[in-house]
């Protein structure tokens, strides 16, 4: 079985190819909702039901263990996906979030930043996980809407003005990290280094994830096992669009083929 990894769009793929260059041995494959992106502003019940429909897809094309790279998704989808949805349905199946083993990276730090969409922000999703860890952690939230329309199309030019305002609260609150929850935003890290300093450490879910997922199949040989390791990749996307090709070509260094995925 492969290793399937869902996202709204670019975010995912750099998860993937994060995870193609750290775990090279097993098959991947990546699904974009690129027609619905972003997810941010959607309903819980509409990220739900595109989540379902994107799992459907990647268990029909061979995926036993998929990664939901969406934060949002993770945040408003992944906890009725594993306790209602996967048990009806795909017993068989496994399906991770990005949003604990991040917590998880970031419990150590007295205080950090969450910058997000604002469906993740309002879920609440990442001040339970840390504060799970580190009760005495302090947390300060900042959603940030038009990151993913402006990375989604290859705007990246335009971005300093609006970051800087999103990073106001957090900074003058004084951080020692800022959390990048949502995987779009490594696009935007180092304009966002810049802005905050040397002093504040920018985590990027691109450089956690990777290693949470080998200690995962280390804990869990069983399904280790069962992952094929032919070394192939498919990706696929809901929308084929320009600035999107571009950005993924840039990240593939052309070296990619984008197939299309209708979602039902």
């Amino acid at each position: 079985m492969k290793i399937g990894i869902f996202d709204s769009g670019l975010g995912g793929l750099m998860i993937a190819r994060s995870l193609i260059s750290k775990l090279p041995q097993y098959d991947y494959v990546y699904l974009g909702d690129t027609k619905r992106v972003p997810y941010g502003d959607r309903s819980q019940k509409a990220i739900y039901e595109f989540t379902r429909q994107g799992l459907e897809f990647l268990f029909a094309h061979g995926c036993g263990l998929v990664i939901v790279a969406c934060n949002t998704a993770s945040a408003q989808a992944l906890r009725k996906i594993q306790q209602e949805y996967l048990p009806r349905k795909h017993t068989g199946k496994k399906v991770l979030g990005v949003i604990i083993p991040t917590a998880e990276a970031c419990a150590k730090y007295k205080s950090v930043g969450i910058l997000a969409t604002a469906s993740t922000v309002s879920s609440g999703s990442y001040p339970a996980e840390l504060k799970k860890l580190n009760t005495k952690i302090k947390i300060i939230q900042q959603a940030a809407p038009l990151l993913v329309p402006l990375i989604e199309n290859n705007e990246l030019k335009n971005a300093q003005p609006i970051l800087r305002e999103y990073l106001k609260p957090l900074l003058a609150a004084r951080v020692q990290a800022i959390i990048l929850a949502c995987t779009h935003y490594p696009i935007l890290k180092r304009q966002i280094a810049a802005l905050a300093g040397k002093r504040v450490k920018i985590i990027s879910q691109t450089e956690i994830i990777p290693g949470k997922l080998r200690d995962y199949l280390r804990r869990h040989n069983e399904i280790n096992a069962k992952l094929s390791k032919r070394r192939s990749r498919k990706f696929y996307v809901t929308d084929l669009t320009p600035g999107f090709s571009h950005l993924a070509g840039v990240m593939f260094d052309g070296k990619i083929k984008l197939e299309p995925a209708k979602l039902s």
